[in-house]
């Protein structure tokens, strides 16, 4: 579909990630179907605001999304009309569910502690057990841990370095100093792949922008490879050229769920789960509010203060009366 491939191309021009790529693409075509008549497809410049009015209301009076679900597909369709239509859809009124506000899932440590025990039962080379502690230990979410490149890694001044975190942010968070030695071996692992690549014509990463353009030899350099790579020599989805690429991320979210299973925790545990974890629990060690929002990459600390509902030093800490009658 011609519509489409024009919404890859105004997403990688704004140098928007894969994910935000695969998103706005999902929705497009979500939106083009729901429009198909008995006389065809429909154009979304023949739709207009009345169109996305439509879509919005069915997804949430009919398919009953979540808030965000529905939100990610005004968000796209906007994209849509925006940036590749070039169509100004003015107030747009429709049945839009209201986000609710969670508290986010936390685990006692003890039950964080469980959880990376049973992912050590996984084989031996396999990194999602160090990624985990990663996570945990860093505050990282899933795609920035998955991303993390060999020159990212200064074992020396024992940090990491985010490179285009959300928000297209970097920022530089500590290593754990019982993750050094680990992440040493993962390297040195990664190293010893890469040689093996190289040698069998391989060994090329995907670069981000146009670096490929301005360092021609970089992707074949041990420095942009990245840490926690897939086993696997596949294509890339952008480029279509082959090269060792990171583990992908269902590889980890079912191996972080299996684990929570086999530790018999009750809670509902996902990798995102750990990086609620290492916000609490830091703030449960005493760090300020602004350390923990610089160390997450919140660009407001407003999103950091939710943690300081389910930090034992918030409302949880304080003395119910009932206890005063005791």
């Amino acid at each position: 579909m011609p519509l489409l491939d024009d919404v890859r191309r105004a997403v990688r021009l704004r140098h928007y990630s894969y994910q935000t790529e695969q998103t706005y693409v999902h929705w497009t075509e979500r939106f083009v179907r729901f429009h198909r008549g008995p006389d065809g497809w429909r154009h979304p410049k023949d739709l207009g605001a009345a169109g996305v009015e439509a879509f919005l209301t069915h997804l949430a009076a009919d398919r009953q999304v979540a808030a965000a679900t529905q939100n990610q597909a005004f968000n796209a369709l906007l994209f849509l009309y925006r940036h590749v239509l070039r169509v100004d859809l003015g107030p747009v009124d429709a049945l839009r569910a209201t986000r609710p506000r969670r508290l986010p899932a936390v685990l006692p440590r003890a039950e964080v502690r469980a959880l990376l025990t049973a992912l050590d039962g996984l084989r031996l080379q396999d990194p999602v057990p160090l990624m985990a502690r990663l996570m945990y230990g860093c505050g990282f979410r899933l795609a920035e841990c998955s991303g993390l490149r060999v020159k990212d890694v200064d074992l020396d001044r024992e940090q990491l370095t985010v490179r285009g975190g959300k928000g297209n942010k970097d920022r530089a968070v500590m290593l754990p100093q019982c993750a050094k030695e680990p992440l040493a071996a993962q390297l040195k692992w990664r190293e010893q792949l890469h040689l093996r690549d190289l040698a069998a014509g391989l060994g090329r990463a995907a670069l981000p922008d146009a670096l490929a353009a301005k360092y021609p030899r970089a992707a074949w350099e041990l420095s942009w490879q990245f840490v926690f790579a897939s086993r696997r020599v596949s294509a890339c989805p952008r480029t279509g050229q082959p090269g060792r690429h990171f583990v992908h991320p269902s590889t980890v979210q079912r191996a972080v769920v299996a684990a929570a299973r086999a530790a018999g925790l009750a809670h509902r545990v996902g990798p995102h789960t750990l990086r609620h974890c290492f916000a609490t629990h830091m703030l449960e060690d005493g760090h300020d509010l602004r350390t923990v929002q610089e160390l997450l990459g919140h660009r407001d600390v407003r999103t950091t203060m939710v943690y300081t509902h389910v930090s034992y030093g918030g409302a949880a800490s304080a003395r119910s009366p009932l206890d005063r009658l005791r």
